[in-house]
């Protein structure tokens, strides 16, 4: 016993000091920590893998601050991992933190991750698995009820789960929930004071009795750890006497008592299966605190434990403080007197359920009621803003790291981008510098499996130089980047290298055209040749129009990031364009003799194709990059240029688009969206579009094939609404072809024909049946008798639009009418600000 201990007369056991703890619990932080004060013990031994012994003197580091966790990795497997978290009212953190402060060595003594991690690669643990080794060894998992209610017996029960130790203890003293339970026998025990060791004695006797009756708990990996675990309080033993402390989980005090021999410990460890492990400090963070699956700790209330923790004094009064000044900021009204009630109350909950003091559950009963009125969507902000809450930890730049890791976070720091536990949004403009790096380094991240952005879609400007991300760092990116470092030493060499395998094995021409698309945006110049290289030879090989079609978009798409970017897409424009052709030679023959399924999937194909012809010829003029207002009249004029590839094709493709719309052999609702693109395009007039349906829904026309033509003319979300709407010729034929469908036909064609008209806009489809509603007019046009009702008149109504102008202008921001000229000559065509509008 140390003179310290001698001293004060504190009262334990002879031999090891055992400190069971429950992990992550604030109660048994502060416990500790007083019992260390009262023991001062020589060394101080802790449940953990060894490996990281030499990380100790890291958590004296300045730049570390909790929520951390210790990660170990295979080195050849990276994705094969553990954590073990740590907060900063975690018993390990406090016991780890005194041993710094009294110069005293700490150890850890469970069974090496070497083994834990290739136990899981022999047991066939996918990543998650591993992860949750750790919480199994947490000695939280709940059993499976037995007949009695308990957790069954291991003869009763799988002895694959583990039973839940302090449910069972808190059922016994006749708790419904063992957080109560515990909170009320530890975590608000400080109040009442007492013998620093006589929480330990008793939990430890408490421990005892459980494992008398229920073994290992169904989990017979313990056996091996704890064999491990005493053969390293022996050694201890042997070099510092009783002056041992060793901080563990309490569910293994009774095996640390345990008297065995040196031998049969041993013969326990012989034949462990090893493999090549590292290990580091990572940032953690409280919302991974609170989850049971996973990398999770299964904290449910993170933000109180350690508000618990933090506060010396007072901790309701504080708390009640805090959930004030939450809601204040969330501009709800909470006054002085609504914490002096709501403090008042949780009291008042306390004295009356039987409780030392207030607990979560009567803080948060008593939040409701005053500061929330009864709400529960206020409170649902509590839970998550404080309750549980977004603390993300931090590690200093010692700790080791894997090369990607170090050039991941050098890049972080240059441009400005901190890791962060909450989800924000980050609006790019690719123009400036500084935003150029950021998107490059997100795509590149994204491209290697680090999903740390995600892209959204931007509000404030729809221009092809802005991007909008929405960023949120969880700590398993911790192990996608170590994973991430099998490709490079650095984040472009990494990604350049697995751009390159991904697109030697790709396997449909689609994924190789994505892969481009994702080179481009992250901008990856030496991994672009070689993607461009295969893409061109799987276009070559691939002889079905559908693959081609799918393909070209995302190709295409490619093509406008080189005038943002600035990168050279000139290789890409060629195969764009050569494939492009391969679609247009191939669609029609492939359209025929299509079944109905085959025919709405070829429908999608042509509108793909259409979008994507659009941008390849308005891309021939740079109209994208330049910031002016060319597009299809400049596309057009530059189609005379043939020394680009593209010159002429969009000409090319509505040739493609005619004999789609003129052969019997095609589908209907192919038939119908050739001839919609082709009126869009204004390569076809009302006149012949009229006739063209007025064709289709003639008697001669099967049904069935009309209803399609129908479909493809007017459905898909293309806007046809709104084109019967304003052609009443159109909606005319439509109206009078249905009326006159037989009634047997009819029967068969409803379905397509509720699915073309239940896509439009609730207020298309009013309008449209008010137009059906008030019948044919004197021409045989349906709209034609509602030409004196408001909204319907046979022409346009200036007046009205003009009255229209100002509120849109307001609205859209825009200057006055006088200053509206001046601005659109220095208006960049991206940003799409409609300035002139009314013009």
């Amino acid at each position: 016993m140390s003179e310290h201990a001698a001293v004060s007369g504190a009262r334990r056991a002879p031999g090891p000091l055992l400190l069971g703890v429950r992990h992550h619990g604030p109660g048994s932080a502060r416990a500790v920590r007083a019992a260390l004060d009262e023991a001062n013990p020589r060394v101080v031994l802790l449940e953990g893998p060894p490996e990281a012994d030499a990380l100790i003197e890291l958590a004296a580091d300045e730049d570390m601050r909790p929520p951390v966790a210790l990660l170990a990795h295979v080195v050849d497997e990276p994705g094969r991992s553990a954590f073990w978290p740590l907060a900063e009212f975690s018993p390990e953190w406090v016991a780890i933190r005194w041993a710094l402060e009294h110069k005293v060595p700490a150890r850890f003594i469970d069974l090496p991750a070497a083994h834990t991690l290739a136990w899981g690669r022999e047991e066939g643990e996918s990543e998650e698995e591993g992860g949750e080794a750790k919480q199994e060894e947490e000695s939280e998992r709940v059993g499976e009820p037995g007949p009695d209610g308990l957790p069954a017996e291991p003869d009763r029960a799988d002895r694959s789960v583990r039973i839940d130790p302090l449910g069972v203890l808190a059922e016994t003293a006749g708790y419904d929930d063992p957080e109560r339970w515990w909170e009320d026998v530890i975590e608000h025990r400080g109040a009442r004071g007492g013998d620093a060791f006589a929480p330990f004695e008793v939990l430890g006797e408490a421990m005892e009795a459980l494992r008398d009756v229920y073994g290992t708990g169904g989990h017979d990996r313990d056996l091996v750890r704890e064999a491990y675990m005493r053969l390293q309080v022996r050694a201890a033993h042997r070099e510092f006497a009783d002056d041992v402390a060793v901080v563990c989980g309490a569910w293994h005090v009774p095996a640390l008592r345990q008297r065995t021999t040196v031998a049969a410990d041993r013969a326990l460890l012989r034949g462990l299966p090893k493999v090549k492990a590292d290990m580091t400090w990572v940032p953690w963070t409280h919302r991974r605190l609170s989850r049971m699956s996973g990398y999770g700790a299964g904290i449910d209330s993170p933000g109180w434990y350690g508000h618990l923790f933090a506060a010396a004094d007072r901790p309701v009064e504080r708390w009640m403080t805090k959930v004030a000044r939450l809601l204040r900021d969330e501009d709800r009204l909470v006054s002085s007197a609504h914490v002096i009630e709501a403090v008042r109350l949780a009291d008042t909950l306390a004295a009356m359920r039987g409780r030392p003091l207030p607990g979560l559950t009567e803080t948060t009963d008593a939040v409701r009621a005053v500061m929330c009125e009864g709400s529960d969507v206020p409170l649902a902000l509590v839970h998550d803003r404080l309750v549980v809450g977004d603390v993300l930890g931090e590690v200093p730049a010692a700790a080791p790291a894997v090369p990607l890791q170090r050039d991941l976070a050098r890049l972080q720091r240059r441009l400005r981008l901190k890791p962060e536990a909450q989800d924000r949004e980050l609006e790019l403009d690719l123009r400036k510098e500084t935003d150029g790096g950021r998107t490059r380094l997100l795509h590149r991240l994204r491209l290697l499996g680090v999903e740390w952005g995600e892209p959204v879609a931007s509000r404030g400007s729809t221009g092809t130089f802005r991007e909008t991300w929405r960023l949120c760092w969880e700590p398993e990116l911790a192990v996608r980047v170590a994973e991430a470092g099998v490709w490079g030493t650095t984040v472009i060499a990494a990604a350049t290298a697995k751009a390159e395998t991904e697109a030697v094995g790709a396997r449909s021409l689609a994924e190789v055209t994505g892969l481009a698309e994702r080179c481009l945006l992250a901008e990856l110049p030496d991994a672009l040749p070689v993607v461009m290289r295969i893409l061109a030879d799987r276009a070559a090989l691939d002889a079905d129009v559908g693959h081609l079609a799918q393909a070209l978009p995302a190709l295409v798409r490619s093509l406008r990031y080189g005038d943002v970017r600035g990168t050279d897409t000139q290789a890409l424009a060629e195969v764009a364009a050569g494939l492009a052709e391969r679609v247009f030679v191939g669609l029609p023959p492939a359209c025929a003799a299509l079944d109905a399924d085959a025919a709405d999937e070829m429908r999608g194909h042509v509108d793909a194709v259409h979008g994507a012809v659009g941008l390849l010829a308005e891309g021939r003029g740079g109209a994208e990059g330049r910031g002016d207002d060319t597009r299809a009249d400049d596309s057009r004029a530059d189609d005379s240029r043939v020394d680009d590839p593209r010159a002429g094709i969009r000409g090319r493709w509505h040739s493609v688009l005619g004999t789609l719309s003129a052969r019997d052999t095609v589908p209907g609702i192919v038939r119908g969206r050739a001839v919609r693109l082709l009126l869009d395009d204004g390569e076809l007039g009302q006149e012949e579009a009229a006739r063209l349906m007025g064709l289709v829904l003639s008697p001669g026309t099967a049904p069935g094939d009309a209803a399609a033509w129908i479909e493809g003319f007017v459905g898909g979300g293309s806007g046809g609404g709104m084109l019967l709407v304003h052609d009443e010729r159109l909606l005319g034929l439509v109206d009078s072809w249905l009326t006159g469908v037989p009634g047997d036909a009819f029967t068969d064609v409803l379905p397509l024909l509720r699915r073309t008209f239940s896509a439009y806009e609730p207020g298309v489809r009013r309008t449209l049946g008010e137009l059906v509603r008030r019948g044919p007019g004197p021409r045989g046009s349906v709209a034609a008798t509602v030409s004196g009702t408001p909204g319907f008149a046979p022409d346009l109504d200036a007046a009205r639009a003009d009255a229209v102008l100002p509120v849109l202008r307001l609205l859209l921001g825009l200057d006055d009418a006088d200053n509206a000229d001046a601005e659109s000559d220095d208006n960049d065509a991206d940003d799409n600000d409609l300035v002139g509008v009314g013009r």
